[in-house]
């Protein structure tokens, strides 16, 4: 967006205070005869700059000119970041200093982005949790964020399926997925997940917590959740798909299942048709999702599959004769 891409701009000439419209092309990803129409647009919404030609030249910021935001605490950054998901602000206790921290981005701006921000705050939301979540956050969660933000170790007491354990943890991070908040720690150097409404009591300790070099929190829980997606598919079977129901197979299977069937297929037949080795959850699941496809599946192994949804086919023919 146009907006955005002219505050990354206001910061570029802030931090290097002088720069060729090449460098700021190249920083944004745009055309240099772009960086010259947004630098016409800041001079007129009256951000002091200019532009040198020749040897020596750039875009400068007058001396001295500042904007507000080097006035934001560390808590309002942190509520910044996490502005477009409101429940997980609330939850972790930050709402107050994201307004603060949101006021503050607001006076700074020129008028013609103020106004854009206030009209997309007034018409943009964004609500990642579940619709049917649970609406209190986790007992636990205040006393686990708390390690998490200040490196220190935590003590739990945790609910598994049928016992209770206690664990001393390293936190590395808290991840809000679908409304449900889990806690990405280490136990005895092995990073583990845990869901954070199973945690009954949490005690945080006064040692630093071990943190692995280059450890990326979000490179981890993208790894570790396809790592899971593929444990659950344990049943194979091979279909042959038309291109349309192979176009379609992504929200048929999910991403993980599509993609290796996608790795796997043969090449087209006369008909465009392609064979691949599908895996899902059970024969049950397989039949429902390959039903999702219509008529642009055929089963071609086991005959158990390929009997189970010819019988639910058969049925809701018999339905709407």
């Amino acid at each position: 967006m146009r907006a955005s891409r002219l505050m990354a701009m206001m910061l570029l000439l802030q931090q290097r205070r002088k720069v060729t419209a090449a460098d700021v092309a190249a920083e944004l990803e745009v055309s240099v005869r772009t960086v010259y129409r947004d630098i016409a647009a800041l001079q007129a919404a009256g951000v002091p700059l200019w532009t040198e030609s020749g040897p020596g030249g750039g875009i400068r910021l007058v001396e001295g000119w500042r904007t507000s935001l080097d006035g934001l605490t560390g808590d309002e950054a942190a509520a910044l970041f996490l502005g477009g998901v409101p429940s997980a602000v609330a939850d972790l206790g930050l709402g107050a200093v994201l307004v603060a921290a949101q006021t503050k981005v607001i006076a700074m701006l020129p008028p013609e982005l103020r106004g854009r921000a206030a009209r997309l705050r007034e018409r943009f939301h964004v609500d990642a949790p579940g619709w049917f979540g649970p609406k209190r956050p986790p007992s636990q969660l205040e006393p686990i964020s708390a390690a998490v933000w200040s490196g220190r170790r935590v003590d739990i007491v945790y609910r598994r399926a049928h016992r209770t354990v206690r664990r001393r943890l390293d936190p590395l991070g808290l991840v809000l997925k679908a409304g449900t908040w889990y806690l990405v720690a280490a136990h005895r150097r092995q990073v583990r997940t845990y869901r954070v409404d199973r945690i009954d009591d949490a005690s945080v300790r006064t040692e630093s917590a071990h943190r692995p070099d280059g450890f990326d929190l979000a490179q981890w829980w993208a790894a570790s959740s396809a790592e899971f997606d593929r444990s659950l598919l344990r049943y194979r079977c091979r279909v042959r798909l038309s291109p349309t129901a192979l176009g379609h197979l992504h929200g048929a299977v999910g991403p993980v299942a599509a993609r290796q069937a996608r790795d796997s297929a043969g090449p087209p037949d006369g008909e465009g048709w392609q064979a691949v080795e599908l895996w899902t959850e059970a024969e049950d699941v397989a039949a429902h999702q390959l039903f999702t496809l219509m008529s642009g599946v055929e089963i071609l192994e086991p005959a158990s599959l390929r009997a189970a949804v010819h019988a639910v086919a058969t049925e809701l023919a018999a339905r709407n004769a």
